[in-house]
């Protein structure tokens, strides 16, 4: 049963972060950082550049497409999820840092919890 639950964490995360980062990029949300309608607006509210914006999106790429792909390749999964879990925390911390209401850091916080749960499902089951 955990094995399944694993699997089905692994892809809503890959799921969720490919939608993010390639389909809703230029598109307002409601969880978007500030007053910003777009990715490249957020990470000009958390006083980043759009190279570093086009640097940790890909690297959350790589880590939710290692993710998925763990179903098949067993050891990617802790390393892949503990990643993306660590800009997961820095998502958070920016949110907060841009005083946005806390409903503005849900998506992070989800995906967090789901790595968290994929890194305790791969170690203790």
């Amino acid at each position: 049963m955990s094995e399944y639950i694993s699997i089905l964490l692994k892809v809503a995360i890959f799921i969720t972060i490919v939608n993010v980062w390639l389909f809703r990029f230029n598109k307002p949300t409601p969880f978007r950082g500030g007053s910003a309608k777009s990715m490249k607006e957020e990470f000009e509210v958390y006083g980043f550049s759009s190279s570093t914006m086009y640097i940790i999106g890909a690297i959350k790429v790589l880590l939710a497409s290692a993710i998925v792909a763990s179903i098949w390749y067993i050891d990617w999964g802790i390393w892949a999820s503990s990643g993306l879990a660590i800009f997961m925390l820095g998502a958070i911390v920016m949110h907060f840092k841009a005083n946005d209401p806390g409903i503005r850091s849900l998506p992070a916080l989800s995906i967090l919890v789901g790595c968290i749960l994929i890194i305790s499902l791969e170690t203790f089951v």
